[in-house]
């Protein structure tokens, strides 16, 4: 004996009452319910989408999802769809699991359930944990490939200034002179792959004065053909951080935007406070968000997943350490970078934490 059906108010009421966002839709895909959680995560009411075509609440940046939602009303198949970009009404851009469903009953028009899951703040942290853990795994490498490497090094140094005392021969002195200026740069460069290692200084810093700092510098240089532009927030209160390793950092990625964008280009300087966010899995009651945005091409698709690598980079004079070390240093303070990256849009921003931490 088959189960009786629920009655149709109950229904509804745990359909309004899902944690995920619910909508069902008619075969014109026109909304006909919307539940609360699918008006907290579009931020509009279900009185004023009710009736309305899903195109005017949503679109799918790849363009598939109007695909499924028509062959769902053709064939009958459920469809879902694992991190699915798509961008709101209010140009807002969120990424979303999406299950879609045949709603097909006996002399009744088929009708689409969909339920939206997002799933942004996961792949944030996730993201997160992995540029952390490869930041470590890097300053791991590098140590013990310095250590390797400089040992001999100092060995051949030591052999070329004997070498260089015993022979009379201007020329062959010349070739000593080589060996050594060579020895050096490869010791320099070793140094400059780990970065500074000197632990932070922490005092109260306004992030204000680092960033117009970094801005009073770059804006200095006679080459520069790149306008500034500025977006503080000015009720940010002062963080806990080492100035110097602060400026530093953000005058890597500042000069790579300057550099991205190119002669008469744009790079905005922004802040903002974030509430109650995570970093590195730890909750945060404040933090400051910096954002450095240029709108050069953007980064190649090959090279956004090594972006933070030593030696990394798509410039034929670039050394492809600026960035490994910014996320180093900034490591240090317990904050974290990340981008994003298109052309004519380039956003790499920095998270660290308000908390007054020694």
């Amino acid at each position: 004996m088959p189960a009786p059906l629920l009655p149709p108010d109950l229904a509804n009421r745990i359909l309004a009452n899902q944690v995920t966002a619910i909508l069902l839709l008619d075969e014109a895909l026109n909304i006909r319910f919307f539940n609360t959680a699918a008006e907290m995560l579009f931020s509009v009411s279900a009185r004023s989408v009710i009736g309305q075509p899903i195109a005017q609440l949503l679109r799918c940046v790849a363009g598939s999802l109007e695909e499924h939602m028509r062959v769902i009303l053709e064939h009958h198949q459920p469809v879902t769809e694992r991190e699915v970009p798509v961008e709101l009404m209010d140009g807002h851009a969120i990424t979303v699991d999406c299950t879609l469903v045949p709603m097909v009953e006996e002399d009744q028009p088929v009708m689409v359930l969909m339920e939206l899951r997002q799933v942004d703040r996961q792949l944030r942290l996730s993201r997160e944990e992995q540029l952390i853990r490869q930041n470590s795994a890097t300053r791991t490498l590098l140590r013990g490939l310095a250590h390797e490497i400089k040992n001999p090094l100092g060995g051949l140094r030591g052999a070329a200034q004997l070498l260089e005392m015993e022979v009379d021969d201007q020329e062959l002195k010349e070739y000593t002179g080589i060996i050594l200026k060579e020895v050096d740069r490869l010791g320099a460069l070793v140094d400059n792959m780990l970065g500074s290692r000197k632990l932070p200084v922490k005092q109260p810093v306004n992030i204000h004065h680092v960033l117009e700092r970094v801005a009073s510098v770059v804006e200095s240089d006679p080459e520069n053909r790149v306008a500034l532009v500025r977006d503080y927030d000015p009720s940010i209160p002062d963080l806990r951080g080492d100035p110097d390793q602060l400026i530093q950092a953000l005058m890597n990625i500042v000069r790579n935007a300057v550099q991205a964008s190119g002669s008469g280009g744009r790079v905005l300087l922004q802040t903002r406070v974030l509430r109650q966010f995570t970093l590195a899995s730890r909750r945060h009651r404040l933090v400051v968000q910096v954002n450095v945005e240029d709108n050069g091409p953007g980064i190649p698709a090959e090279l956004q997943h090594t972006v933070f690598f030593p030696m990394v980079t798509g410039k034929a004079e670039g050394t492809g350490l600026g960035l490994s070390i910014a996320q180093s240093l900034i490591n240090r303070h317990g904050g974290l970078i990340e981008f994003e990256s298109r052309p004519g849009r380039t956003v790499f921003t920095v998270y660290l934490p308000l908390e007054n931490e020694s």
